[in-house]
């Protein structure tokens, strides 16, 4: 059995069954779905560089990708455009966000109707992006008023977004009462067993909260989102919220699981209680405003984030054919600004590099060796993509599919 084969059904072992067939069968679609889904993968085969190991340390998203940017509504109730999956983040050198961003352009190229050499300008307006806010050494972020091009046109469509309009499209209402669909390709159901676990979770956070009633638990289910995640412990959450039916708020409850990085970095990190406490600390020093219900929450052994559910439509257009050459480029610009903001609005805190080494950082000459080392990337993930589909058309991942879990 080829190594990549192994690698991945080992590091996949236990998952949800069900959701699991899912995201193999994800995995099969392109390069870069696969990429996607094989964080733990593509660390392991990271190449030995100087320029990836050399760099200042900074809080990572680790899995930074064209699809980890989107729209969130924050805790102040505005929306902002970020960065916003943080379950493999870690300290670590500041090249390694970079490099998993490049490698997601170009496998992704073809998903965004671009050509090489198109992929390769798209890589250097990242890359102009994230120099030119570091060396400014001031954070930035993006938010409504002051986005612009595929961003702007994004957040501006939230304007007139209703919550009964997207409680609809979740959920499905009985008089006065909603009930969690199952039957959108979003949501499975959940067994009696899990809807006791979350209710009784949810209940406890509710009693130390001013208005425990928000939190009544109406409905629960397994939720489908993202790739990398697929089969993880995670639920969609239909509570109270502030009343019947129209009021009622979405949260989305995720098992939080140790970094893909942590086996391969050489940078001490902080002895986190859980991982749930990383995941979101992390967070909440990377992004300009903390996502609504934002917390960590510890179940016996296991750790999980909770926060208010985000509809996974939300994020740009990367589609040449269809937007436009100049403003996919504009829109992976502002990634880059997005990503060296984070850095530096992070920076100094349990080990990161301050502004002034992140300065420093972005006037280096590195970006040749750093997109040599992008190429070299990709052109693995392509070569392992290639060998997990002859094993997936093989049967080897046929097991994956079985009775409900959770």
């Amino acid at each position: 059995m080829p190594d990549v084969i192994h690698a991945i059904q080992t590091f996949n072992a236990g998952r949800d069954p069900e959701r699991l067939a899912l995201k193999y069968a994800n995995m099969r679609a392109s390069p870069f779905v696969f990429l996607r889904g094989t964080c733990h993968l593509f660390y392991r085969r990271l190449p030995d560089v100087p320029v990836l190991a050399e760099a200042p340390a900074v809080w990572c998203c680790g899995d930074l990708h064209l699809q980890n940017f989107g729209s969130y509504m924050g805790d102040n109730r505005l929306a902002y455009f970020d960065i916003n999956d943080f379950d493999e983040s870690a300290l670590a050198p500041a090249s390694w966000d970079l490099v998993r961003f490049l490698t997601s352009v170009l496998v992704g190229a073809g998903s965004m109707d671009a050509k090489k050499k198109e992929a390769g300008e798209l890589c250097e307006a990242f890359l102009d992006g994230y120099c030119l806010t570091l060396v400014s050494g001031k954070a930035g972020w993006v938010e409504r008023e002051s986005a612009h091009g595929l961003i702007g046109d994004l957040l501006g469509s939230l304007k007139g977004r209703l919550r009964p309009a997207f409680l609809d499209s979740r959920t499905t209402l009985k008089g006065k009462r909603r009930r969690l669909r199952v039957d959108n390709g979003k949501a499975l159901p959940a067994s009696d067993a899990a809807r006791a676990k979350v209710t009784q979770l949810i209940g406890e956070l509710a009693a130390s909260r001013d208005d425990p009633r928000f939190y009544e638990v109406l409905d629960v289910a397994r939720r489908i989102a993202g790739t990398g995640s697929l089969g993880v412990d995670r639920y969609v959450i239909l509570v109270r919220g502030k009343g019947l039916p129209d009021g009622n708020y979405l949260l989305d409850l995720k098992e939080a699981l140790p970094s893909s990085l942590t086996p391969y970095l050489k940078i001490p990190q902080p002895a986190w209680k859980t991982e749930a406490e990383r995941a979101v600390a992390v967070e909440r020093r990377m992004q300009v405003v903390s996502a609504a219900f934002l917390q960590p929450i510890r179940v016996g052994k296991r750790a999980y984030v909770l926060r208010d559910l985000q509809p996974t439509s939300d994020r740009i257009s990367l589609d040449v054919g269809r937007s436009g050459f100049d403003a996919v480029r504009g829109g992976i610009a502002e990634m880059g600004r997005i990503l060296a903001s984070a850095q530096l609005r992070s920076g100094g805190r349990d080990g990161s590099a301050i502004a002034d080494a992140l300065i420093a950082f972005g006037q280096g000459a590195w970006r040749t060796a750093l997109l040599g080392a992008a190429r070299a990337c990709a052109g693995q993930v392509e070569k392992d993509w290639a060998a997990y589909c002859t094993a997936y058309d093989d049967g080897a991942f046929a097991e994956a599919g079985g009775a409900q879990s959770g």
